[in-house]
Parts: C-alpha cells; sequence; structure tokens
C-alpha cells in the first residue's frame, strides 16, 4: 500500500490576516481545523507540519501534528512558490529515511475541508492513475471565459476570441477554479515534473458551500458564520 504524507503548510508571516494560522476561528485555532480533518480522514501515514515559527510548531504539536524540522525563513516569505515548500518537507523527510508515496496539500486557510474531501481526492489519485488531483468549484455563468469581457484601448471586449458567439448567459461553457481545499499528488510528480500537477491532473468537484479560502478580514468573518452554521 503507498504510504501517504499529509502536508500543512502554514508560515508566520501574513499580511492580509495577521497571525491567521493560530488566531482563533470560532474559539479554536485556526490550524485545528486542518489537524482535526487530516487526523478523522484516516489516510495518512504521517501528518507533517512545515513552518517558520516556533509558536506555529508548539500549536501545531498540541493539536497532533508531526514537525520533525522547522522550514528556513528564506523558504517563508510572502513570493515563496508552494513547489519549494513541497520539496523542503521530502527532502527533510528523505534525509530523515522517510519518504511517502502520495501527498496531500492541506492549506489551514481552508477551514471548511472534511475528511470526505481528503479521502476522495486520495482515492480517485489512487483509482485514476492520474499525476494528481486538485478540488475545484464550478464558477457562476456570468464568470465564464465565454462571458467574461476586458477593456482594450477604452473599449469593452469579449475576454475570448470566440466570445461574440455567446450572446446569453446559459450558453456560456461551465468553468472551474481551483479552490485550495485539497491538492494530492505522486512524489514521483514533483520529482519527474518539477510541478505538483503533473500532465494528468483530475478535478475533484466539491459543493461552493464547502469552499472557503481565508485570505482577508472579509474572509476569516465568512469563515466564522460559516462554522456557526455547522
Amino acid at each position: 500500500m503507498a504510504t501517504v504524507l499529509g502536508l500543512v503548510p502554514a508560515r508566520g508571516g501574513s499580511k492580509g490576516v495577521p497571525g491567521k494560522n493560530i488566531r482563533p476561528l470560532a474559539g479554536r485555532p485556526l490550524l485545528a481545523y486542518t489537524a482535526d480533518a487530516a487526523t478523522a480522514s484516516g489516510v495518512f501515514d504521517r501528518v507533517v507540519l512545515s513552518t517558520d515559527a516556533a509558536e506555529i510548531a508548539d500549536c501545531g504539536r498540541t493539536l497532533g501534528l508531526d514537525v520533525p524540522f522547522l522550514r528556513p525563513a528564506a523558504l517563508a516569505q510572502d513570493e515563496t512558490p508552494m513547489l519549494a515548500v513541497v520539496e523542503h518537507a521530502l527532502e527533510e523527510l528523505g534525509r530523515a529515511g522517510w519518504q511517502p508515496d502520495i501527498v496531500v496539500l492541506l492549506q489551514p486557510t481552508s477551514p471548511l475541508r472534511t475528511p470526505r474531501h481528503i479521502g476522495a481526492a486520495v482515492d480517485l489519485l489512487r483509482r485514476s492513475g492520474a499525476d494528481s488531483v486538485v478540488t475545484v468549484v464550478e464558477l457562476p455563468p456570468h464568470l465564464s471565459p465565454d462571458y467574461v469581457m476586458r477593456i482594450e484601448d477604452g473599449r469593452l471586449r469579449p475576454f475570448l476570441a470566440d466570445g461574440p458567439r455567446v450572446v446569453r448567459r446559459q450558453d456560456a461553457r461551465a468553468a472551474f477554479v481551483r479552490d485550495g481545499t485539497v491538492y494530492a499528488f505522486l512524489t514521483d510528480t514533483v520529482r519527474l515534473s518539477g510541478t505538483i500537477y503533473g500532465e494528468d491532473c483530475r478535478p475533484l468537484l466539491i459543493d461552493p458551500a464547502e469552499s472557503l479560502s481565508i485570505d482577508t478580514e472579509a474572509d476569516w468573518a465568512a469563515a466564522e458564520r460559516a462554522l456557526a452554521a455547522r
């Protein structure tokens, strides 16, 4: 059976919502919602927290997360790509003599994530033989690229070259966006393609009501309301 790593990236610096990873959300640290979903999913051999901050590491340990290393500050900047964070974690774990076959990236900024989302992503990755599986939500029809416009030289133009043929909103083709809830991928995908997606990336469609990524105080307030409604 393939070994599965849950990787939780939680750096200390945050400009949109300062200190968000351990800030209380509906009475619990934001990080707790990811830790709970990961544990309850039952799919992981290890759930590792990647952080540069001692206080986040301490919080993670109290929530049952494995913190075998601290991330260098150079890999905890606003512009740090997630790929570099994943590669660092795999390198550190490999140095300690352990390497997973599958990595599931679980960002703490998605507190509405459920164990079901995690299990479904890993199951689809295993069944499909794909390089990766990513959760997506369907965009409302008025946000479809078929219907979206751009401004060029002060004039309104269709965003796509074939956009003029779409005159009714109901004719717009379905479009989807990655929502950040779950990214599941093979370790070999990272090594061979230099991305977490690879050539064969499969979508896992989730309910927009269960999709929320916290980047601003408005997002935080929306998460508070959603969790209270649960």
